[in-house]
């Protein structure tokens, strides 16, 4: 037992033991009739040592799920990087376990990534009969499976049409940092159901298990095998799991979480909100009624607590009076009534008012705050959907974009909202001209569907470009200067290439927002963001804690002047600008002044009264 702890290599199969033998079908074999499988297998230098060991787990456990021998599934190996080599033909082998000891002898080749050079041996040699494949007249399917972990070197999509127009029926799994690309021009159609993309090789097991269901046609939900907490939902060759009434799936894809529908803040509740399974309910505090809204509350007759039934006046920055003086006591009427203010209440006696805080002001409601009320925005957000997002941070994604939109002034004559969610494709949730208020946005992107798979930021930013800003999906012609801005959310490196279209972006004077969670690549982001980077990048670690990204986006996207009809746009340059820029600075530098002057005095002051008690 000490050696064998000591031995990193017989550690690490002593661990993956138990991982092999979840991708195995509980009861008899796979038996789906004669099958010719040959597995394509990347072993470049980009597959890490441990990466390569992962995928020679997933080989040995998907073998252990079929029926394999001469009249049955014939399996054969190949494995690829600058070259091509055969780890064991069709042909060699009958017995399973003379199949896994070849491949634990396997040692990866560590070069280059000459994918098209592999589909080519595998479609002249591999599936030859001299190499042990039966015969065409015999009319055995013959399939490929390629799992790549990289771009190929060279060209793959001609050699793989003449691959499939021989009859192999060709599987691509992308790994990481796969392109999306050249697996789908691998592929055999549909390409939903032969193009597979899993976020580590740890994950590759799922691949393994919806290959085998559409190989044997078994009800994977039934086997029992797949972890789902309340519901799993069986398609053919794969499942997937769902939640009961008033749960969604956690991040796992399996296991289910209780949700919170008052944080999705679109409850509207005066007071307090309670998340129930049928949704929110909104509840009162202790001397209120709820009204027949279900949102409003009224105080309770003979409370000193006071409900505004009228328009209060209007005294300063917002000071509110109580319509019926008679009816209450002085009190600190900011703890005693919803007062709704955004930011600070301030009490005075039988009345209050809303503050904010410095630098930003309040609105004309007299309680919100530092919202672009100022100027008008034409904003499309481009959101990450791919699979490596996961369903419940996708739900804080959405929330977030929520929180944006909370500071924006939406109005078909102010900021005008449109969301696009790209993966492997790209889909406009809703353009920039569908809805004109806050509320309706907010809902619309409560309502987004998370599309999972791939990485395409490339394809969502060219997307942007020629149709999000185009006059017929609702942005305001160019003549009248409303100011273009988009917001890209990812959480991953692009799995395409984003440079081109991310320079015409700004070429056609779109500024460019990139907000990065996660696994983000910060060169990528600077690619995408307008200059200075340093005012159009922000980067989270996690999902959780990117609310912190807010103000620093409410102070960027909200422009500083009002922009409508016949007004242009000012060069910072400009003479005029330069003195206006010039004014204010002065102008803070003699408050600053006064400000340093009456602190001076003020330390005097201290001193001398110190030196007197002395």
């Amino acid at each position: 037992m000490r050696d064998l702890l000591c031995s990193p290599l017989p550690m690490l199969l002593f661990l993956l033991q138990p991982w092999e033998t979840q991708l195995q079908f509980a009861g008899p074999r796979c038996r789906s009739g004669p099958l010719d499988l040959v597995f394509v297998i990347d072993s470049s230098r980009s597959v890490r040592p441990f990466e390569f060991e992962t995928m020679r787990q997933f080989l040995v456990g998907l073998l252990r799920g079929l029926d394999v021998g001469p009249n049955a599934t014939r399996v054969g190996v190949i494995q690829y990087s600058s070259q091509v080599q055969s780890v064991f033909p069709l042909g060699a082998f009958s017995r399973r376990e003379d199949m896994e000891r070849a491949i634990r002898a396997l040692v990866p080749l560590a070069q280059g990534t000459m994918t098209g050079l592999a589909i080519q041996y595998a479609m002249n040699v591999a599936f030859s009969v001299a190499e042990g494949a039966r015969p065409p007249e015999a009319r055995v399917p013959r399939i490929a499976v390629i799992v790549t972990d990289g771009r190929p070197q060279d060209r793959v999509a001609e050699v793989a049409a003449q691959a499939r127009a021989r009859g192999i029926e060709i599987y691509a799994v992308g790994v990481q940092r796969a392109d999306v690309g050249s697996l789908r021009a691998m592929a055999s159609p549909p390409l939903d159901e032969h193009v597979f993309l899993v976020e580590s090789f740890d994950l590759i097991q799922e691949f393994g298990l919806q290959f085998q269901g559409r190989l044997c046609g078994k009800d994977l939900c039934a086997e029992g095998r797949h972890g789902c907490q309340h519901q799993c939902v069986s398609a053919p060759g794969t499942f997937h799991c769902a939640c009961n009434p008033g749960y969604q799936l956690a991040a796992d894809n399996k296991s289910c979480l209780a949700i919170d529908h008052c944080s999705f803040g679109n409850h509207s509740c005066q007071h307090e909100c309670v998340s129930t399974f049928a949704g929110p309910r909104c509840h009162c505090r202790e001397g209120h009624d709820l009204l027949p809204d279900g949102k409003s509350c009224e105080g309770k007759e003979g409370s000193l607590v006071f409900v505004q039934r009228g328009k209060g006046s209007w005294l300063g920055e917002s000071t509110l009076t109580h319509p019926d003086l008679s009816l209450i006591e002085a009190r600190d009427l900011c703890n005693g009534v919803d007062h709704g203010c955004e930011f600070q209440c301030v009490s005075e006696g039988l009345s209050y008012h809303c503050l904010c805080p410095e630098g930003q002001q309040l609105q004309a409601d007299g309680k919100s705050c530092n919202r672009c009320r100022e100027g008008h925005v034409d904003l499309v957000l481009l959101v990450d959907g791919s699979k490596s997002v996961r369903p419940q941070n996708f739900e804080l994604v959405k929330r977030f974009v929520n929180q944006i939109v909370d500071f924006l002034d939406v109005s078909p004559e102010g900021t005008r909202v449109g969301l696009v969610q790209f993966s492997s494709r790209v889909r406009t949730e809703f353009p920039l001209g569908r809805y004109g208020t806050a509320a309706e946005v907010k809902q619309a992107v409560l309502a987004v569907e998370y599309m999972e798979r791939g990485t395409m930021t490339g394809l969502a930013l060219r997307h942007m470009v020629e149709h999000s800003f185009s006059e017929a999906q609702g942005a305001r012609p160019r003549a009248l200067n409303v100011p273009r801005v988009g917001l890209v959310f990812t959480d991953g490196r692009s799995q395409d290439d984003i440079s081109v279209w991310a320079a015409r972006a700004k070429e056609e004077g779109i500024v460019m927002y990139a907000v990065g969670v996660g696994k983000a690549v910060e060169e990528e982001l600077r690619q995408i963001a307008s200059e200075p980077a340093e005012l159009h990048v922000s980067y989270s670690p996690d999902f959780g804690t990117m609310t912190h990204l807010l103000e620093n986006l409410r102070g960027s996207i909200c422009p500083e002047e009002g922009i409508g009809p016949g007004t242009e746009l000012r060069s910072p340059c400009e003479c005029e600008s330069l003195v206006e820029f010039q004014g204010r600075t002065l102008g803070a530098l003699e408050r600053l002044t006064q400000n340093l002057a009456q602190l001076t005095a003020r330390l005097e002051d201290l001193e001398n009264q110190l030196a007197t008690q002395k």
